[in-house]
């Protein structure tokens, strides 16, 4: 059990330190040597969790998403709009969602899905909701609206990252929002929806950096003796030989 922890802790030390790499210099100039500098892992213990860089960049492109909670309870138009402050809050603050951000704009998709579907389908499934629930108009084409809402939000966070490093962010998404609602919700919802996000995001992330402080502490204090520690890390190597001859 131990030992089990340890890895999902190394799994998880090199996932971070790589969203960093990926933040500071983007996919190709990222290096492994980098990575396992700021991991202060071994590269055998990189390459028993992951096959190469392009598995680590895949990864962090799946995590993104995490950084957004998309409740169905409730507006599913007032939980897409605080969906995507809740991700302009997260890409001035944490550098998952950056590299995730970043490597998608690079185009970096790896053989696998399009960088933005999951992002197009989680909007396309909130305004289906919405329709259901009278929310959204229903001459509007949920597919297709949720691929503008994707693609302004994309753009528009790119020219606040130039012109202010993300500071305006939350404010332009809140412009973004009360440009796009007239065209895709009732008159009557428009009113009750607040651009700007209803989530306090500051207490939310310190809530979360709570959380998982107090994982991390579980974790460690459920740890095996050093020899047991010394033991796992010597597995990951020893697998990673394994998995680079095979």
């Amino acid at each position: 059990m131990a030992k089990q922890a340890r890895a999902v802790q190394t799994r998880r030390s090199i996932v971070e330190a790589a969203a960093s790499v990926f933040d500071d210099y983007g996919y190709e100039r990222a290096a492994i040597s980098e990575i396992l500098r700021r991991a202060k892992v071994t590269k055998g213990a990189l390459y028993f969790h992951f096959a190469s860089k392009e598995a680590i960049a895949q990864a962090i492109m799946d995590e993104q998403t995490a950084t957004v909670d998309l409740v169905e309870d409730g507006s599913p138009l007032q939980s897409l709009v605080d969906g995507g402050q809740q991700f302009a809050f997260a890409l001035r603050h944490d550098s998952m969602a950056r590299a995730g951000t970043r490597l998608s704009i690079e185009g970096v998709f790896l053989g696998g899905p399009h960088p933005w579907s999951d992002w197009i389908a989680a909007t396309s499934r909130m305004l289906e909701l919405g329709k259901e629930r009278g929310e959204v108009l229903p001459q509007v084409d949920p597919l297709v609206s949720a691929e503008v809402i994707v693609a302004s939000f994309t753009g528009i966070q790119l020219i606040s990252e130039a012109n202010s490093g993300r500071a305006d962010l939350r404010e332009r998404v809140a412009q973004m929002w009360r440009h796009i609602l007239p065209s895709i919700a009732h008159p009557g919802v428009i009113v009750h929806i607040k651009p700007e996000g209803r989530v306090d995001l500051a207490a939310q992330a310190l809530e979360r950096e709570r959380q998982e402080a107090e994982e991390a502490e579980e974790s460690a204090a459920g740890a095996a003796p050093v020899g047991a520690a010394v033991g796992a890390a010597v597995g990951e190597s020893v697998g990673a030989s394994v998995g680079a001859a095979g």
